[in-house]
């Protein structure tokens, strides 16, 4: 991709993990969606903060542990070390962050014509994933009861 080429939304989440490590079972979940082309992987560190409350931060290339090696990603710092050290300053002690930074591919043709027709984003935002089950679960029960 190339800077002149449509650029997606770009987004980022910190997913913790308890203890000293992250647990392989995302790789699976992450290599797919950089492999079919859904999101591109920006950015991807690890924060490991131990029960002293000491914080090591490490691109994930660099952190010595093969547990994702199967996500393939660029390295951009994206987020600053002061916003790293800001994020891992609210890990509880003992706990493996996983800080990732991607681009939306599926968006970036929306993006592109939404730009080009001078449009531009005034807010963006996520309904919690409790809401939107709470609101699946009363849709079924309105199905059921033939509403």
């Amino acid at each position: 991709m190339t800077a002149s080429s449509p650029l997606g939304p770009v987004e980022w989440i910190v997913i913790v993990f308890p203890g000293p490590a992250l647990d392989r079972r995302i790789a699976p979940a992450l290599a797919s969606l950089v492999r079919s082309g859904t999101a591109r992987l920006m950015d991807a560190v690890v924060v490991h903060r131990d029960v002293d409350g000491r914080i090591r931060i490490a691109e994930l290339e660099d952190d010595g542990e093969d547990r994702l090696e199967e996500v393939d990603g660029d390295v951009l710092e994206l987020l600053s070390d002061e916003d790293l050290v800001g994020l891992a300053a609210e890990q509880e002690p003992g706990t493996t962050a996983l800080v990732l930074v991607w681009e939306n591919l599926w968006a970036a043709g929306l993006a592109r014509d939404v730009r080009q027709a001078g449009g531009t984003l005034q807010a963006h935002g996520r309904v919690p994933h409790e809401d939107v089950e709470r609101a699946l679960r009363a849709a079924d029960g309105r199905q059921e009861a033939g509403v």
